[in-house]
């Protein structure tokens, strides 16, 4: 039974068969040389994540003209043989963080609506703050409110002082 090269080593045949050097390929792909040189290699530890090294597979493997299904199904059975990339990374770290999950409600908040209840909120409250105010006032008034009076003296024709 004939094996399979490795992706590492199409990439690196599909570039000599080419007479590319490595920094060529660096610069038709936009591709750093080391990870170039990490790829040919079979070094997927030098990347974070697979999608990286998935990106970088199917770019460098457009530039030799290989055949990408093929190319692509080979390196994810080689991920999956990898300790590190075997399992896909979960989406979000697991916190139980109160700020990661007010950021999180946040994130979800459609911001029209909230400005919306945030006027609504903030009319009610001024409102409410002015009557409480209004009230207060009256309360503290020194002269409550008596019907309009005539002033009467209790000496019959005596009239009030007039001070200079």
């Amino acid at each position: 039974m004939v094996q399979m090269p490795t992706v590492a080593e199409q990439l690196r045949a599909g570039r000599e068969a080419k007479n590319l050097t490595l920094n060529e390929v660096a610069e038709k792909t936009k591709i750093r040389a080391d990870h170039l040189l990490a790829l040919e290699e079979g070094n997927f530890g030098v990347f974070s994540a697979p999608i990286y090294i998935r990106g970088s597979v199917k770019n460098y493997a457009a530039l030799l003209k290989l055949d990408l299904p093929q190319i692509l199904a080979a390196l994810d059975a080689e991920l999956k043989a990898t300790e590190k990339f075997s399992e896909p990374p979960p989406f979000t770290d697991e916190s139980d963080k109160p700020l990661d999950h007010a950021m999180f409600l946040l994130a979800k908040l459609n911001w029209k609506m909230a400005l919306a209840a945030a006027a609504i909120i903030g009319v009610v409250l001024v409102v409410v703050v002015v009557n409480a105010v209004v009230k207060q006032s009256k309360k503290n008034d020194q002269m409550p409110n008596l019907p309009p009076a005539v002033y009467q003296s209790t000496n019959f024709g005596d009239t009030l002082p007039i001070h200079k």
